[in-house]
């Protein structure tokens, strides 16, 4: 089977996966929901100036980063588990965006710890606008990863 005048990966279906279907996708909608959620309540305390705001991000951040290397773990045992992923340029670029996105999350989830509205503006604003367009690059690139490379799309799926 081809796509694009390019043969069709045969060797990069999912090794970690929940009745077949791989778990890293399945994760990765919370730390995407949470992060974002952290920007725009950031947001709303820029607007409100309400505590109550500073606070849900800092746990929206904090469960952000936490449920991100959740998925990251669950990512990177892939990436090292099936050859036909590992050996793709665009697997590692989505991987070190994604580290990339933690680290920005982690470090803004940290300082937020001992004043939750001290540090919004203007660090905070920035590292959450910041973990936010990450969030998009990693998220196109790993899109990229499936639909055109066929990343955790086996044959054994064909038959659902």
């Amino acid at each position: 089977m081809e796509k694009f005048g390019q043969p069709l990966p045969e060797d990069t279906p999912t090794r970690v996966a929940v009745a077949r279907h791989p778990l890293h996708p399945m994760l990765v909608p919370f730390p995407i929901a949470f992060l974002l959620g952290g920007l725009a309540s950031d947001l709303a305390w820029v607007f409100t100036a309400d505590t109550f705001w500073a606070r849900t991000s800092l746990w929206l951040l904090g469960c952000g980063a936490g449920m991100g290397i959740l998925a990251g773990i669950a990512g990177t045992v892939e990436l090292l588990a099936v050859r036909g992923i590992r050996h793709r340029a665009a697997s590692w670029n989505h991987f070190v965006v994604a580290v990339m996105l933690l680290g920005v999350s982690i470090v803004n989830w940290l300082s937020r710890l001992g004043d939750a509205a001290g540090t919004i503006l203007p660090y905070g604003l920035f590292l959450s606008s910041l973990g936010a367009l990450l969030v998009g690059v990693a998220g196109w690139m790993g899109g990229k990863l499936v639909f055109e490379h066929q990343v955790g799309v086996g044959d054994d799926d064909a038959d659902d």
